[in-house]
């Protein structure tokens, strides 16, 4: 009897890609793999830039991680789960995300290893996991304490953050100064004296022109605004702010309504009282004291007018964040009715005055006493230094606030993660079981960030951490990589100082993601219409299609 075909079972759509076990792996970890090798020429002093240029022609020169990775619009699921480790990153830090890519696709090039030996992914997840609650054990042992009375430690620390960026270094001694003051500032304490810190109250405002020297620390608010009238003051001194949130107008009326005018007199009437309705709007302004007036909304021309006569300096249609950032700056209350304005809602700032840059009129509102608004102007040749020079400042401001608030630093130079390695070695010789053969290749996967600070900087990796792993074993517990002399140095003593947090948050992060990767055996990709099943092009060196299942 002629045997029966068995008919194919079909449970997803046409057109849906399916890869499964190691070969889907194998795509993963090349994929993270390529994005971490993609930004790994940038860590560092000696890092390199990044040019990338997008559909429009627009231009963006960087070695900041998180912007090279978002800019170059990545497709592959398994890189985008390594771009969002750069975004946590970023957002916890402010810095430290090409770090944290960069472990993260050593950490699953590790497992390769591993998995090519017949150790089960969810082994070395686990093995992973146990390394990473050690690591943070370790960190927090090793990391130094910190005060916010110690200015020169913490300019130490803006100072590492700045001498990765290329085009911060003519001026780090200044922009790290300004980082810490503007820190400073705005830091507040909750009741169990916990220090706050809140990003939004720094303004980091670009202007094209001057050098980056020239960069300037504002006690203060810059807004791009000008005076709506001719006739108004360009300075006032002592100036007593009013921020209205309502429009120095008259009101339209909510339903559609008509004015029937059949003489030339009740014209006039007319006109006469909606003056004096504006009029009365000014004078609210007036008695409440105020001097400068900021409002969200918009001013009537007549009200320009009587605002001018009174020598009252007015800007509108000022951004929301710029006005809430006055309040914090000058102590103004913002008011979202005028007759309500009286003078306890006026704020005060030692001088407001309307500045010509360039093609641009600025307000700047200045001499604020303990405002916790401050803005940073930065200045440069050109709009890409400009746009470097405030990522670069960026990442300084997020570490001198990571610093303050976990009150714990380490050295640079990659002397934390040589460490780390060691201590963790020693820790997998206390394990039995696979996952010590983890916990090992996590050690080694550390080692990336000190031989890739050696590799951008043109220097012999293998000699430098032989030199550094000896250095280590004598105990010198902070000896990193000189880049610009090929030495092991003391990077404590050489001032290169980081927060722990970039630390913690960068290892915990990527060995999340690595973690999650190596579980995945099995990738089904969608069928997309007018292009390849699950957009899983996109990829640096060009990925391969995921094979049919």
């Amino acid at each position: 009897m002629a045997q029966q075909q068995v008919q194919p079972i079909f449970i997803l759509p046409e057109g849906t890609q399916r890869t499964t076990g190691r070969n889907a792996q194998r795509n993963n970890i090349m994929a993270a793999k390529a994005v971490a090798d993609t930004v790994r020429t940038t860590l560092g002093p000696k890092g390199m830039d990044k040019m990338i240029v997008d559909s429009l022609g627009d231009i963006t020169v960087t070695n900041d991680g998180v912007t090279i990775l978002e800019e170059m619009q990545i497709e592959h699921p398994a890189a985008k789960m390594i771009v969002e480790i750069a975004k946590t990153q970023e957002k916890e830090v402010g810095d430290g995300t090409t770090t944290a890519v960069v472990i993260a696709g050593e950490l699953l090039k590790q497992a390769e290893a591993l998995l090519d030996q017949e150790i089960h992914p969810t082994v070395i997840a686990r093995g992973y996991r146990i390394a990473t609650e050690k690591a943070q054990e370790l960190l927090n042992a090793m990391a130094e304490p910190l005060t916010e009375n110690e200015d020169e430690k913490l300019k130490l620390i803006a100072m590492t953050a700045l001498a990765s960026k290329g085009a911060a270094q003519v001026a780090k001694d200044k922009l790290s100064r300004i980082a810490v003051s503007a820190v400073k500032h705005v830091l507040d304490k909750d009741e169990h004296g916990k220090l706050l810190f809140d990003r939004e109250n720094i303004k980091l405002e670009k202007k094209v022109g001057g050098s980056v020297e020239n960069s300037e620390f504002i006690e203060g608010v810059v807004l791009e605004k000008e005076a709506v009238h001719a006739g108004m003051p360009r300075c006032v001194h002592n100036a007593k702010i009013a921020l209205l949130d309502a429009a120095i107008e008259i009101k339209d009326t909510e339903i559609d309504a008509k004015i029937s005018i059949t003489d030339p007199t009740q014209m006039t009437a007319f006109l006469a009282q909606e003056e004096k309705m504006l009029k009365g709007m000014v004078d609210r302004i007036v008695a409440a004291g105020a001097s400068v007036v900021f409002c969200q909304k918009g001013i009537d021309d007549v009200a320009q007018h009587f605002l001018a006569k009174k020598g009252i300096y007015a800007a509108r249609r000022v951004k929301k964040s710029d006005m809430e950032a006055l309040a914090r700056a000058t102590g103004a209350a913002i008011v979202s009715n005028i007759d309500d304005l009286s003078a306890k809602d006026i704020g005060n700032a030692g001088r407001v005055e309307e500045v010509k840059y360039g093609d641009e009129e600025l307000t700047y509102v200045i001499d604020c006493k303990n405002p916790k608004s401050v803005t940073v102007l930065i200045k440069g040749g050109t709009e890409h230094v400009v746009d470097e020079v405030k990522r670069a400042m960026t990442d300084a401001i997020g570490d001198v606030a990571a610093a303050l608030q976990s009150g714990k630093v380490v050295a640079g130079a990659g002397s934390p993660e040589i460490e780390l390695a060691r201590e963790l070695r020693k820790f997998a010789d206390s394990l039995s079981g696979r996952e010590q053969f983890a916990v090992v290749a996590f050690a080694s996967a550390l080692e990336v960030i000190p031989r890739t600070l050696a590799e951008n900087a043109g220097l012999d990796p293998i000699d430098v951490l032989t030199e550094l792993k000896a250095a280590h074993d004598r105990k010198q517990k902070w000896a990193g990589v000189d880049v610009n002399t090929g030495k092991v140095v003391d990077s404590w003593k050489e001032g290169v100082i980081e927060p722990l947090k970039i630390k913690t948050q960068a290892v915990s992060s990527a060995s999340e993601v690595a973690q999650m990767i190596l579980r995945i055996d099995d990738v089904i990709a969608g069928s997309a219409k007018g292009g390849a099943p699950g957009g899983m092009g996109g990829m640096p060196g060009g990925m391969p299609p995921m094979g049919e299942y």
